[in-house]
């Protein structure tokens, strides 16, 4: 973060026990050339892995505390939807732009300046732009980054960079509606609606690993048909057509990471390390 100016630029995570891998997360962002001021916010929903003590000793990090899967002596804390959760860090930000990354996400160096110049060279030319949508890949099963069109084919946001006052007039996520799946894409159509773009950033890239914590990832699963229902009837008629359904498709892009990002994700490391340990073990038989 950089003392003594209103910051341009706000990263919001979102964080469950996963703390290696937000760990590195956040190194990603510090590491990636920031120009402009900026801060960090991470919601965390109750980490019991020390993510929260680690956090507490970050001067650069605003920690928000939202307990989202623990219970309490008086009883099981209501578990909110992912909308609400991470709505707590949107409306804490101060930056004209909000970038939203995953926890076990990595963004590659130069992404973020390279979406900030993207969006203001857009708007300087008159265009109304909502969101920029950063490529991204599942690593290691990928080789091609991608971004997302949703219904009626429209770009929606993954992971990548909304403007601020854009949300705010759109209403923020929809936080009761969605319990975790789709309520990224009905954010975006509700930008659309309003008369924004969601356009890519050609020259932003991050690597997801989605195998961090497949026991959160499997909860989340449980509620994706009744969010995918939940998500066709609010825009049928809209941006979709029951009768003639386009749930959307993706846009593929080459990139060679020069940085080799994706090796620092801690499932890389400890790859590396066990493999070094067995070679270890070999040369001495």
């Amino acid at each position: 973060m950089q003392a003594g100016s209103r910051n341009v630029v706000s990263l919001v995570l979102g964080s469950y026990n996963r703390k290696e891998f937000l760990q590195e997360a956040i190194e990603s962002i510090r590491r990636n050339g920031i120009t402009v001021p900026y801060e960090i916010i991470v919601v965390d929903g109750g980490s019991t892995d020390g993510a929260l003590q680690w956090l507490s000793r970050q001067q650069d990090v605003i920690t928000i505390v939202q307990h989202n899967r623990t219970s309490s002596t008086e009883g099981s804390v209501k578990k909110r939807s992912w909308g609400y959760f991470m709505n707590l860090g949107f409306k804490c930000a101060e930056g004209r732009y909000i970038v939203m990354i995953s926890d076990d996400s990595l963004l590659v160096p130069g992404s973020i300046m390279n979406g900030v110049e993207h969006c203001e060279a857009l708007l300087q030319e008159g265009r109304k732009i909502g969101a920029v949508a950063f490529y991204w890949r599942n690593w290691p099963e990928q080789q091609e980054y991608w971004v997302g069109l949703t219904l009626g084919q429209k770009m929606f946001v993954n992971h990548g960079l909304y403007v601020r006052s854009a949300l705010e007039q759109v209403g923020w996520i929809d936080q009761d509606n969605f319990r975790f799946y789709y309520a990224d894409g009905d954010l975006c159509l509700k930008l659309w609606q309003h008369g924004y773009e969601v356009v890519e950033s050609p020259a932003s890239f991050v690597e997801h690993y989605a195998h961090a914590n497949e026991a959160v990832r499997t909860s989340n699963f449980v509620g994706e048909q009744s969010d995918w229902s939940a998500y066709t009837t609010k825009w049928e008629g809209i941006f979709y057509d029951h009768a003639k359904p386009e749930i959307g498709s993706w846009m593929t892009r080459s990139y060679e990471d020069p940085h080799r990002t994706a090796c620092y994700f801690p499932a890389s490391w400890k790859l590396a390390r066990t493999f070094r340990r067995w070679r270890d073990l070999i040369m001495r038989w």
